[in-house]
């Protein structure tokens, strides 16, 4: 066990925000966090605690009065099969991205279209994490995780987790309570293909597969993001700042009426989800930037950091953003990225 004082971030974070932790500790297993909890618990009683995965889903705003705990809880198991499914358990602290690929690569179908998706398992129940057609509700079967003040391992099953739209009980119910150790999927042998969002369809053709399959979905899903996206290693950014706002039927015809381009999708229950990023883009702040905070120039959705930007002015230019929305269209966006 080790427990670093004064700790940069900056690696641990995607949009590269340098700010320093009180005390950091990783851990591979709840044995070992138990151990680094009760040895601070002696040194720190009331100290916050924030758990770390990928980072790629955090903004960090000013230095860390905190412990921050990076879950390094590793390993892909096939916990048991039938002749439909196949269910595989995944460490919390295993990279999303390599889970697909692996998935693909057993010809195990249910996530290729999360391909690409940055951070790490452990996320992606807390997040309900979604793309092109696809949510972890669609495939979640379990997970396990550690109550902080129970010091007990508990399951959840998929009612337990009340996903939502990018939400689950994990973001404010139990915000802060558990620990995600590990994630169980339930994954077709016999995959389903799903290939319903616009944009896949377009670029399987543009990549010339004559037979459709997991390894090609999760490539184009690949593909697309990539021409869209920045890649945190180059240009420091969290994916998709804001979720896609709903609103009543109502509003939605108001809307289109004096917005006639307006982009939106029909939800199960009849409001309608509008497009972040249009509504962004269409305020002028696609391709802004000042200092090194910006907005992207491919993706309104994206708010990047050129290289030297604080938190604070990355979160001051998402509050500009939020604002500038709500004057010209009346709608309120909600972050998706964390504030810390």
């Amino acid at each position: 066990m080790q427990i670093h004082e004064n700790l940069s971030l900056r690696q641990y974070n995607t949009f590269g925000i340098d700010v320093k932790a009180k005390h950091f500790a990783d851990f591979s297993s709840a044995a070992q966090l138990q151990e680094i909890l009760m040895y601070m618990h002696q040194l720190a009683p009331r100290i916050k605690k924030l758990i770390l995965g990928g980072g790629s889903n955090i903004l960090f705003t000013g230095d860390v009065n905190a412990l921050v705990l990076k879950n390094e809880v590793s390993g892909i198991n096939v916990v048991k099969q039938d002749d439909e499914f196949v269910y595989v358990q995944v460490g919390a602290g295993v990279n999303w991205h390599s889970f697909v690929q692996h998935c693909v690569q057993q010809g195990w179908g249910g996530v290729e279209n999360l391909s690409l998706i940055p951070g790490n398992a452990g996320a992606s129940p807390m997040q309900n994490i979604g793309a092109y057609g696809v949510e972890i509700k669609d495939v979640f079967e379990e997970l396990e995780a550690y109550h902080l003040h129970d010091k007990t391992v508990v399951k959840f099953s998929a009612a337990d987790c009340a996903f939502g739209y990018r939400e689950s009980v994990f973001k404010r119910k139990y915000k802060d309570q558990f620990v995600i150790l590990s994630v169980t999927y339930k994954l077709r042998r016999n995959p389903l293909f799903n290939t319903s969002y616009g944009a896949i369809n377009q670029e399987l053709e543009k990549m010339g597969v004559k037979e459709l399959s997991i390894a090609a979905i999760s490539q184009a899903v690949i593909n697309i993001r990539s021409s869209k996206l920045p890649d945190p290693k180059l240009i420091g950014n969290a994916g998709s700042f804001f979720k896609n706002p709903s609103i009543s039927k109502e509003q939605y015809d108001q809307l289109k009426n004096e917005f006639p381009s307006l982009v939106a999708f029909t939800n199960p229950d009849g409001t309608m989800k509008l497009a972040a990023g249009w509504l962004i883009e269409q305020c002028g702040w696609k391709g802004y930037r000042k200092g090194d905070a910006g907005c992207h120039t491919k993706q309104a959705l994206v708010l990047v950091n050129y290289g030297a930007a604080t938190g604070k002015e990355i979160y001051d230019l998402s509050e500009e953003i939020l604002q500038s929305v709500k004057a010209k269209f009346g709608v309120d966006l909600e972050r998706e990225v964390n504030i810390f």
